[in-house]
């Protein structure tokens, strides 16, 4: 199954994870906890009066910010949508590759990973393809994703008002971010099924409390972006508006993409680092060289 969702902006907004929004303009998370308060200026200054007298003023900013932010978000509302496309096919685990088939079951693509070389779960080192069925106990299933907002977003006010261009930016990047939540909890619930009676509120999906992982390209345990050469080859990003650059960059800049995983023992891991041996392994396993391979992981590779 390959399929693509498009949703308007009020229906992905409430999956938005305020903590990163705040974060990139430099505030603490107690700061985000804003956004479960009531929007009288009663409760808003109850709020504030929470916080010691050195940090109200912060607060105060962190109130004005938000109520910003909502009614940039009405108008974009009114503008733009966010997308959604992913993938679901049969697929089984061979050592630190994962292998995907197409719908007759012919082998498509095989997609190398990277595994721990430190232990830190259970005493036993994590490779995503663990979380696949291995060849000869039965075909398993993998997603792929990718997310992104209409590109127009990331020029809106440019050159006109600076800061709401800057305000619109953040805002497209969270909303790429919420897209992935909503999708993720639709393939869960609806299309792959897996999970048809979950009904999570929306701290507890931030908190990752749903059955099954979705590593993004780029995070701790899927840290190669190279890898989106990989699963646009199968899920095809253009469908969606995505190009990416030499580098395997996303453009838009506010997309996602990665792979979903419902087994239920899965979970969020940190690569790390790897030494040489592993990276001509990996490199070999791809295809390529450690020269070619090795910009992609800097920052993983034992100096």
């Amino acid at each position: 199954m390959k399929k693509t969702l498009t949703y308007h902006i009020h229906e992905v907004a409430p999956y938005i994870n305020w903590i990163y929004f705040f974060h990139a303009w430099g505030f603490a998370p107690r700061f985000a906890t804003i956004c479960s308060i009531h929007d009288c200026l009663g409760c808003k200054e109850n709020w504030i009066q929470t916080f010691s007298e050195t940090e109200r003023d912060k607060a105060r900013e962190a109130v004005t910010l938000f109520q910003e932010a909502k009614k940039l978000l009405n108008i974009l509302d009114s503008k733009f949508h966010s997308y959604a496309r992913f993938a679901l096919l049969p697929a089984n685990s061979d050592g630190d590759d994962i292998i995907i088939y197409d719908s007759e079951f012919n082998e498509s693509m095989r997609l190398p990973l990277l595994r721990q070389q430190t232990a830190a779960h259970n005493d036993f080192c994590l490779c995503l393809s663990d979380f696949i069925k291995p060849i000869g106990n039965g075909t398993d299933k993998i997603g792929l994703f990718a997310t992104t907002i209409d590109g127009d977003i990331e020029t809106f006010y440019n050159g006109d008002d600076p800061y709401k261009h800057l305000l619109a930016q953040t805002l497209a990047d969270r909303l790429a971010e919420a897209t992935a939540e909503k999708m993720h909890e639709d393939v869960r619930r609806t299309y792959w099924g897996y999970a048809p009676d979950e009904h999570l509120p929306i701290n507890e999906l931030h908190q990752e409390k749903y059955c099954g992982i979705r590593p993004a390209v780029g995070y701790p345990s899927l840290p190669d972006q190279s890898t989106n050469f990989e699963i646009d080859r199968l899920l095809g990003f253009k469908e969606i508006g995505i190009q990416l650059t030499e580098n395997g960059a996303m453009s838009p800049h506010a997309s996602v993409s990665g792979l979903i995983f419902a087994h239920p023992e899965a979970r969020y891991f940190s690569v790390g680092k790897i030494g040489t041996d592993q990276l001509k392994d990996y490199a070999n396993r791809k295809g390529t060289t450690i020269e070619k391979l090795s910009p992609f992981l800097s920052s993983n590779i034992l100096q």
